[in-house]
Formats: structure tokens, sequence, C-alpha cells
């Protein structure tokens, strides 16, 4: 089974009048890169321990060097805090990300941490001796009502696996971290998009990666039409309404107080969806610049000089921000396919002849 069907661009939808990049996705920002491992097996009745199993690990690399030696510029903004944010204070009063950014099930948040802890003990044989110690920038979301989240089967080897496996492309929908979540009650899971910005300041490429888990279907809306409301298909609700967390990358020449404001403009492309942030939701952004990377246990005077673009200048980042994000969500409704949990649970895939076909009578198609 693929795990990729069409991406919304490919069939029309529009995002916004800037370009994306040659490949659409966050890998376009120079030397950023993406990993998964898929957890997929069993089916039928929950048996905690055995299955139905539909988890998993994504990873994002903001280069492919030694980010502990040479982290990026980095910020978060919580919307809504109903969620987990591992590294959260640290990144908060160093404004730096110094690991893999993961992603993973809410249970499995401290795995994948330990998992992205001995990955860079084994890269950096002074960490914790005479360099310093090593705290993960890991945030979740809550794939249960599909997967047995209680048997806890992310394990710190499989972090590993998905870092090995991390390339300049990426797979989108029931993949990695994405496995097991659900978005505005259709299968949703891992999506991705790209622009290139022209700034005062020069070309820069900006991307976003979404783990959408988030919504109630008659909030989903695709280019202003209210598609979760026109839709036929089964509707099967969850209690728990999940999260999402959107990785903002950019190769734009930022600090990590210019990336917080970036960051909050990821959640105006998760409106643009539909979504109101429901009371149970964690709505977690992560931002990231690879641009004044320097390595911070090596230096002369004490000093780093770093160019950084002027605050407004920003603007086209901002509209970027918030096409990507929109454009991400909907790539993930368009890749996942449908997914049967535990206990007979379903997680339908959006009806995509649907959705284009209502697209198409309101003259929103290219």
């Amino acid at each position: 089974m693929s795990l990729v069907r069409s991406r919304a661009r490919d069939l029309g939808v529009g995002f916004g009048d800037m370009p994306p990049g040659p490949k659409n996705m966050i890998t376009d920002v120079p030397d950023v890169r993406v990993g998964h491992l898929t957890l997929s097996e069993g089916s039928g009745e929950l048996v905690v321990g055995k299955g139905p199993v539909r988890t998993g690990v994504t990873v994002v690399l903001p280069h492919s060097g030694n980010l502990f030696e040479r982290p990026v510029k980095g910020a978060y903004f919580a919307f809504n805090g109903c969620g987990g944010l591992f590294g959260a204070l640290q990144l908060d009063e160093f404004g730096l990300i110094d690991t893999p950014i993961g992603l993973t099930n809410t249970m499995a948040i401290g795995t994948v941490a330990d998992g992205i802890i001995r990955y860079t003990l084994a890269r950096v044989p002074q960490a914790g001796i005479e360099l310093d110690t090593i705290i993960p920038i890991v945030s979740e979301c809550d794939d249960s009502h599909l997967n047995d989240a209680r048997g806890l089967h992310v394990r710190s080897e499989h972090v590993a696996l998905a870092i090995e496996a991390a390339s300049d492309h990426v797979d989108e929908g029931a993949v990695g971290a994405g496995t097991g979540m659900m978005c505005y009650d259709f299968k949703g899971g891992i999506g991705t998009s790209s622009r290139v910005v022209k700034t005062a300041a020069g070309e820069f490429t900006l991307g976003t990666l979404v783990l959408s888990n988030h919504g109630e279907r008659q909030e989903l809306v695709v280019d202003g039409i209210p598609i979760g409301k026109l839709v036929r298909a089964p509707n099967p609700r969850r209690e728990e309404k999940g999260s999402i967390v959107m990785i903002v990358a950019t190769d734009a020449p930022l600090d990590a107080r210019q990336l917080g404001r970036l960051a909050k403009r990821a959640v105006m492309g998760l409106a643009t969806t539909g979504s109101c942030a429901h009371n149970g939701s964690g709505d977690i952004v992560i931002a990231f610049s690879t641009a004044n990377v320097h390595d911070k246990f090596k230096y002369t005077d004490g000093c780093v000089t770093d160019k950084i673009m002027v605050d407004r200048e920003m603007d086209p980042l901002f509209r970027a921000t918030v096409d990507c994000t929109a454009e991400s969500i909907v790539n993930s409704l368009f890749a996942a396919e449908t997914t049967e949990g535990r206990d007979g649970h379903v997680a339908p895939s959006l009806p995509i002849d649907q959705t284009l076909e209502l697209l198409r009578a309101h003259n929103r198609l290219a």
C-alpha cells in the first residue's frame, strides 16, 4: 500500500500566491532532513501490550552536522497547552536547538527523549563529562483512539532507526508519528509544505511540517470552503479532540525572538483550516533557523556575530508560514489512507473526489 496518495497542490488546490520550493517540503530548506519509524501491526480487540499497534516516531534534523556542537536558533509557541514539549524550558532560556526534534505519541515522549539522548551521547563522547548534558526537544499527540497506547510500543532504539532513515524526501499521512493520528475526524498524520520567500534581505526558503491530530469534522475548511460540513463520509467521532504539532524551518537569518514571532503565525494557518483549538488540544509550534550556526564550544573572545533580518522585513515570512501550515495540514489529510485500529475503530480517509468536486463547484481549483 502506497504511503502517498496525491498531494493537494498537485490536484489544483491553492494555498496563497508564493511559489513552493522544488519538493514543496520542509526539506527544501537546505540540509534539513526528516526520518520516520512506523509501527503498525495487529487488528481486532485491544490487548494491552500486544496491540493493535498504530504509532511511531518522526524526527526532524535541522542540519546534517553535529547539532549538539553546532545548534540552530530556535523558539516555540504554545497556543493551547494541553500537550507536551520536552525541553521547552531550556529552549525558552537559550533560544537554541541542539538535538534532533522528535515527534511521537503522548506516552512515548520520555522514551523518544531517551532515544535522542542516547543517539547524541554516542556522537559526543564528552557530553555530560566536560561538555553540557543533553536536553532534547520532543513533542507529542495522542493516538490512543487507534493505538494500544498503554502498551508503550515505541522503544528507544526506534529513534535511532528514524534518524538513520532521515532524508530530504518526506513521506506524508499515516507514517511515523502520524501512523495513529486523526485530523478533523478523518485520518491525519504527517504533512509538509514549503515556500520560496523574497524579502528585502534576500531570497530564502521556509518550510513547515505538521503532526495533525486535531479538530472535529464540521470544522474542516479547505480554501474557504466548509468541506467538513459538505462531504458525505462516515464520521467516527472521538471523545478527545486531539492536538497538533507544527514545525517551521527557514534559512532566513532570524534570532530566537523573531522565530517566536514566526511560530505564532503558524497558528493562523491552523485556523485557516477551521480549527478553534479545543479545550483538550495541545497546539504547539517549534520554529528554527539554519542561519547563523556557531560552534558553541569553540570561540576566541567570548563573542559571536550574527547577521539578523530587520523585523519590518519579516512580513513575507509571516505570510509564508500561514500558507505553508495550512497546506501541510491539508496534505496530511490528502496523503493519509483509511486506517483501522484497536477495537474496530476506523479513521476514514478524506474523500478526495468529493473534496475536489466541491472545490471545483466553488471555482477554487487551478
